[in-house]
């Protein structure tokens, strides 16, 4: 995928449904390019938005982007699980709105950090390149069965031990090295099923694996329902159905707080048509009590 303009997901149903107050302190945990951050800070001017990423180059490219609103603009590097430390750190106790949205960047895609299904640079997908594990040593040490577990639990994918299989085997003549290696390999066993390449999943679970992000979302949720002060919305954008489940349960449980979406607020056509990959996003709001 080429480096061309990341697209906010559901831009405008985010603007129209997140903000309870247009003052105060509002937590984008999950800034990026920005995209959000920058229709929520134009449409209150008395926001004050706190940007979060543990991806130095998304926060170089936030701080950019964001930079004629400077003066209500605090960024901070670090894992979104980790949002009351980071917050506390700054002398926030409370917030008055916090935003996940759980997809992956076109800036990211780009990044030559494997990605990718056409990366020719080596298996990376680190979120935060300060961690040491890798999608390259999990691919390329793991156990057969521990690399087929990894898939099906994370990846939701039912042809998991027949593709760790074909990477165990692939190993044994070579290191994968790429996205592209990776991705063939799936591929030669794996079949094609209309649009959706045989890769996605597998990528999805290594991706996950080794950002930890199912047990970051579990801890971010911790601290941003901690955090909002009552009358309040917290959103989750997802993007496949493990997320979803998380959030879904944890809102419907969460005696804090009323649930504002019965179902989850969906991409219309006209946005699925001008950015396909927003045709999996879910947005689901609740309001602290």
């Amino acid at each position: 995928m080429s480096g061309r303009e990341h697209i906010s997901v559901l831009f405008q149903e985010v603007l129209n449904n997140l903000i309870s107050t247009e003052s105060g302190t509002f937590v984008d945990a999950t800034v990026g390019a920005a995209g959000h951050s920058l229709g929520l800070l134009g449409r209150n001017r008395k926001l004050h938005l706190i940007g979060i990423d543990r991806d130095q180059e998304a926060l170089d490219r936030a701080r950019e982007a964001l930079a004629a609103y400077s003066d209500r603009v605090t960024l901070l590097r670090g894992n979104f699980g980790d949002m009351k430390e980071l917050l506390q750190s700054v002398g926030v106790k409370s917030i008055e709105g916090a935003l996940f949205d759980l997809g992956i960047s076109s800036y990211q895609l780009a990044s030559g950090r494997g990605f990718s299904f056409n990366d020719d640079e080596e298996l990376d997908m680190r979120m935060d390149r300060r961690q040491d594990l890798t999608a390259y040593d999990i691919v390329n040490s793991y156990r057969q069965d521990v690399i087929a577990r990894i898939l099906y639990e994370y990846g939701e994918e039912w042809q998991s031990r027949r593709i760790a299989k074909a990477i165990f085997e692939h190993r044994k003549k070579d290191r994968i090295r790429t996205g592209r290696q990776l991705a063939e390999i799936i591929a030669s066993v794996k079949k094609r099923t209309g649009k959706i390449h045989p890769a996605t999943k597998t990528f999805q679970a290594l991706r996950i694996a080794v950002n930890d992000e199912l047990r970051s979302l579990v801890k971010g949720m911790d601290g941003a329902i901690e955090l909002l002060s009552s009358g309040s919305r917290i959103g989750i954008i997802t993007f496949h159905s493990l997320e979803d489940r998380i959030v879904k349960e944890r809102f419907r449980n969460e005696e804090a707080l009323t649930v504002l979406t019965r179902k989850p607020i969906r991409p219309g056509i006209d946005e699925v048509r001008s950015n396909p990959r927003s045709r999996s996003a879910k947005l689901r709001i609740a309001q602290k009590n």
